[in-house]
């Protein structure tokens, strides 16, 4: 896959600094999506303009400690119980129950919800379709289809010269969609979008074959190493590029 044109292609693209032509619709709608997105990652610790390091601003990303516990505990929960006893129903209660725990803890503590809610919603609605259909590998298909949005959000945004990442950064940076008009800032974020985007396929491509071989324990073993263990990684790079091509702001 090659990395998009600019020059004479750019000349094509519609009107993207600050402030929107009048009675242009594109410019409004890319705004509200970078507002979003840059809101989004703002509130992970993910401002590329405030002066923090890559480790502290990775360790935001993914909640701390708590945020670790919430997103490992549930699964590897269901993981363990079900490799020794092949209950489902046991399984699948003590995950959504301890995803049910970090809710009403992060309630108790009046700490932000988003992580945990999202955390016994996700848990709540795989253990439902697993229950359902009585198939423990079901339990991951929740999973297989947010991979799938992510993954391909990320390439097409990517395809088309509107990179998701590119979009937030231009928000947290305040420069709208104006990095569109710079080359360079414009390959970065297409092949930073491509990193995430593979990130998700290669998920899938891993996890699938095992879904349909029906090898729980494999599915839970590798849905965890390919959770955070890839995830932050990818975040540390992503976050030390963006700050590179911000160097006045990132001091």
């Amino acid at each position: 896959m090659s990395t998009p044109r600019s020059g004479a292609d750019d000349s094509a693209q519609p009107e993207e600094s600050g402030p929107s032509p009048a009675g242009g619709e594109q410019p409004r709608v890319s705004d509200a999506v970078s507002a979003a997105l840059g809101e989004a990652a703002r509130r992970a610790g993910l401002d590329p303009a405030q002066d923090v390091t890559t480790g502290r601003a990775v360790w935001a990303a993914i909640g701390g400690w708590r945020g670790i516990l919430e997103s490992v505990l549930p699964s590897l929960a269901f993981l363990v119980l079900y490799t020794l006893t092949s209950e489902l129903v046991l399984s699948l209660a003590v995950s959504v129950g301890l995803a049910l725990v970090f809710t009403v803890a992060r309630l108790i503590a009046r700490s932000s919800l988003n992580a945990a809610l999202g955390g016994l919603i996700a848990a709540a609605a795989a253990a439902a379709l697993a229950l359902w259909t009585g198939r423990a590998e079901d339990n991951f298909v929740l999973g297989f289809v947010t991979n799938a949005v992510y993954g391909s959000a990320f390439l097409v945004s990517a395809v088309v010269g509107w990179s998701l990442i590119g979009l937030a950064v231009g928000f947290l940076m305040g420069e709208g969609t104006a990095w569109r008009r710079d080359p360079r800032k414009r390959r970065v974020f297409f092949w930073l979008s491509i990193a995430w985007a593979a990130l998700f396929a290669a998920r899938l491509i891993v996890q699938l074959p095992l879904y349909f071989a029906g090898d729980v324990t494999a599915l839970g073993t590798t849905k965890l190493l390919m959770g955070i263990p890839l995830f932050a990684p990818l975040i540390a790079v992503t976050w030390l590029v963006v700050r590179a091509l911000y160097p006045r702001r990132a001091e």
